[in-house]
């Protein structure tokens, strides 16, 4: 202890100009999680993200380094409606850490707080990768973000009451800037009403159905397989009849079926970024929807 203050002493620093360690540890399975996180947060909390943009959420190895920063964690949460199925429930389960299992304050799935599309009425699995509990993928619908923005904070002041009123002030001002972000991106928008998409996956469906665009297609001949020659050559005989707009994908798709689409049928394609990190205009939340309403708005005329 004598030889830290001896060299704060000579630097001219002070215990008490050093950063105070962050209070929280968050554990967060994609991006878009982790940003909002850190928006209600800030200083107060350690954000960590499982997976990046470029990573497809459904396909991820439960990494020994992964289980060390659950059994960390005093807060995880992830998109849920099974899209983790494949590597969470192991991670939980060998991270021993008991105040982020299911059902405790430590865990929250943001599909759970949000109503959600695509519910399937059977559940088939020779109808590819079909989610019982509905579409996961609800942060493309920023009104989602809202309403999990607010269980967050609620969750936040519960596992760090000393903290409550820097959580309350940081989720008052984000509010206010989302709404405002919101209402803006409702207009530039409203071009995109009744234009017909091709999806490469049943990603973008939130975003789709916010904006009132129509789905047309997709590359994917099930959700979760992967293009086929056979399906593709049917997609070219239906826009040549039935034309889309749009060809979209995401930054964890590969542009090949896209490409091939778009030059048979002269329908442009764009890669949207899906997720924070997605592209370099996708630093965070607002530049992810800023970024995906004005590459369909460059790419829509």
């Amino acid at each position: 202890m004598k030889a830290i203050l001896k060299i704060l002493a000579a630097s001219g620093l002070s215990l008490a100009a050093l950063p105070a360690a962050a209070a929280l540890s968050v554990f967060a399975c994609e991006p878009e999680w982790a940003a909002l996180a850190q928006e209600l947060a800030g200083d107060k909390a350690s954000v960590y993200s499982a997976t990046t943009a470029l990573q497809d959420a459904h396909r991820v190895e439960a990494r020994p380094s992964l289980i060390a920063r659950v059994r960390s964690a005093d807060l995880v949460i992830c998109a849920g409606a099974e899209l983790e199925v494949g590597w969470l429930p192991l991670l939980l389960t060998q991270s021993g850490n008991a105040k982020i299992q299911p059902g405790s304050a430590g865990y929250l799935e943001a599909s759970q707080v949000v109503p959600k599309l695509e519910i399937p009425k059977v559940v088939d699995r020779a109808l590819g990768d079909v989610h019982p509990s509905g579409n996961p993928h609800v942060h493309l619908d920023p009104r989602n973000i809202a309403r999990v923005a607010d269980v967050l904070t609620e969750r936040l002041v519960q596992l760090d009451p000393a903290n409550a009123e820097a959580y309350k002030t940081r989720a008052n001002s984000f509010r206010e800037r989302w709404q405002a972000a919101v209402s803006r991106w409702e207009k530039e928008a409203a071009r995109l009403k009744r234009v017909p998409v091709v999806v490469y996956h049943k990603d973008m469906s939130y975003f789709i159905n916010w904006a009132g665009m129509r789905e047309a297609g997709s590359l994917e001949p099930k959700p979760g397989l992967p293009p086929t020659p056979t399906h593709l050559a049917e997609l070219v005989e239906r826009m040549r009849r039935d034309p889309a707009k749009v060809i979209v994908y995401s930054p964890y798709n590969s542009p090949r079926a896209a490409e091939f689409l778009s030059e048979r049928t002269k329908i442009p394609s764009v890669m949207l970024p899906f997720t924070v990190g997605g592209t370099d205009k996708a630093k965070d939340l607002f530049g992810l929807f800023d970024d995906t309403i004005g590459r369909l708005l460059a790419t829509v005329k």
